[in-house]
């Protein structure tokens, strides 16, 4: 593939990502990026100088920190050490495609995140005095720092090792490159709220008062790890025992809203509240039979506090999930 065409699609990602609602960082993000690296080369290699790498790269985050990437790059401006012939210095042409994973430190969020990096690559370029290509296999080991100006838009430094496997040599790239994120979270559902129909009147029989509705109701509260937006296994029976409440009562609906307490940014919890909310819905719908349209969810962060953010046992509190849900029986 011709790196100008490379950069097209790369580029066409970013303007499409822009054009759509995108969600925020984390697990089930995408990232796409385009970059230029100094390439410094084995001296066994008959290059005359070092030369640049220009390509583009597709990331996918498996976690809040951990992302897979592929990225390929095609080298510039590398000459041969001697000259070939009466045409002076021969230009060397060549690519590289990477695969590596990267552990990526701090919150996501617009700010700093370190990161580290290891894989592999392979190698394609010509030969100086040889003719014909030289292909090589590279185990990869590197650092770098990204900056987020938004959610979406960040700049990267980094600085890669690479072992040429098959000619047991040393080699290493600095480079910096700009890039997209999005895709990340949970998207807000709005809740909608369903009129109750009112109860048709009962005949009345010998005159005896007709017996007056029963309301009762089920409440829930489950509980998060810090900075987490799995259910833990000891609150499934919970969520089991408002599901089987609304199987039983199946003119029902519900709101499912998610909290969090006051570390981070309002932008990070608003996000992680929403992320919590949905978690508890799929479990409803998708382990426990809940009709989908019969429960939303909603998000409210930080917002509504109850209990003492200032200690640990006040912010487990916050970190929840609640629900309730109501129904009149006679």
């Amino acid at each position: 593939m011709k790196l100008k065409n490379t950069l097209g699609v790369v580029i066409s990602s970013l303007v499409a990502a822009t054009s759509l609602n995108a969600l925020a960082q984390g697990q089930g993000a995408v990232e796409v990026e385009a970059f230029g690296k100094h390439y410094f080369t084995d001296s066994s290699r008959d290059v005359q100088r070092d030369g640049e790498l220009y390509g583009a790269g597709v990331s996918y985050f498996l976690t809040d920190d951990v992302s897979l990437g592929l990225s390929y790059g095609e080298y510039h401006d590398l000459t041969s050490k001697d000259p070939v012939g009466a045409g002076g210095h021969k230009n060397i042409k060549g690519s590289l495609t990477s695969l590596d994973a990267a552990y990526h430190f701090g919150q996501p969020g617009v700010g700093l995140r370190p990161y580290v990096s290891a894989g592999a690559a392979h190698q394609s370029i010509g030969q100086a005095n040889r003719g014909g290509r030289d292909r090589s296999t590279f185990a990869n080991i590197g650092t770098g720092v990204k900056y987020y100006f938004t959610e979406n838009f960040f700049a990267k430094a980094s600085v890669d090792g690479m072992y040429n496997i098959d000619a047991d040599e040393g080699e290493w790239m600095a480079g910096v490159g700009v890039g997209l994120n999005f895709g990340g979270g949970a998207q807000q559902q709005v809740a909608q709220v369903e009129p109750t129909p009112e109860p048709a009147p009962a005949p009345i029989v010998d005159n005896e008062p007709e017996p007056e509705p029963e309301l009762v109701r089920v409440e829930l509260d489950v509980k998060f790890d810090f900075d987490k937006a799995r259910v833990r296994e000891e609150s499934y029976s919970d969520i089991k025992n408002l599901a089987d409440f609304m199987q039983q009562y199946p003119q029902t609906s519900t709101t499912v809203e998610g909290h969090t307490d006051s570390v981070g940014t309002d932008q990070y919890n608003q996000r992680l509240s929403e992320r919590r909310a949905q978690a508890v819905r799929e479990v409803l719908v998708n382990q426990y039979g809940v009709e989908s349209q019969r429960v939303d969810s909603v998000g409210y962060g930080e917002s509504r506090p109850v209990a003492d953010n200032n200690t640990e046992e006040g912010r487990q509190v916050n970190r929840r999930v609640e629900a309730e849900v109501e129904a009149q029986v006679r």
